[in-house]
């Protein structure tokens, strides 16, 4: 998982609870990093699910709305640091659509090192959009957050579902994601 991650959640975390937060979740977990990380890094994913784990305990919220409320917000900063991702998408649909495609081909050019999901997108109408997340590490709540900053970066209104189609060798859960 690249560094970014680990230290975009560093950011949310302290403005959302402070710095003692951030120092209380890393010395709760055995992290072969010690909390150290680059944005440019490649680490383990499994530390940053000990660091969500250590934060949920600690905040009584559980992991599930954590990583949700953290891929909404790493959207935004998505917006703020990569600009040129969101010059030619005018809607959540199209942006979603460009991810696996695009962005993801842009990111393995940079870091072919990078481990990424899959998205497959499919239209099923000018309404609703199936997005379907395959991936060995389990962050479908990350993605569904991120969706849901896209959606609200786009100022749309999207309602998603979702419904989780795990099996033993990956984690995969399909989106719908339907214009009201």
């Amino acid at each position: 998982m690249k560094g970014i991650v680990f230290t975009e959640f560093f950011q949310l975390v302290e403005t959302l609870f402070g710095t003692d937060m951030v120092d209380d979740i890393i010395d709760d977990c055995e992290l072969e990093t010690d909390g150290a990380y680059t944005a440019v890094g490649t680490y383990n994913h499994v530390e940053l699910l000990h660091l969500v784990g250590a934060l949920s305990k600690h905040s009584n919220i559980p992991v599930k709305d954590l990583v949700y409320k953290y891929g909404h917000h790493l959207f935004s900063r998505f917006s703020e640091l990569m600009p040129h991702f969101f010059e030619e998408p005018q809607s959540a649909f199209e942006f979603l659509e460009s991810v696996h495609d695009t962005i993801h081909v842009e990111v393995k050019k940079l870091y072919p090192e990078a481990n990424l999901p899959s998205f497959k997108t499919t239209r099923e109408d000018d309404k609703t959009l199936i997005m379907v997340y395959e991936s060995q590490c389990p962050f479908a709540d990350f993605a569904h957050g991120l969706m849901a900053g896209c959606i609200d970066f786009y100022k749309e209104d999207i309602e998603i579902d979702s419904e989780d189609q795990n099996t033993d060798e990956m984690y995969s859960r399909i989106f719908t994601l339907k214009k009201k």
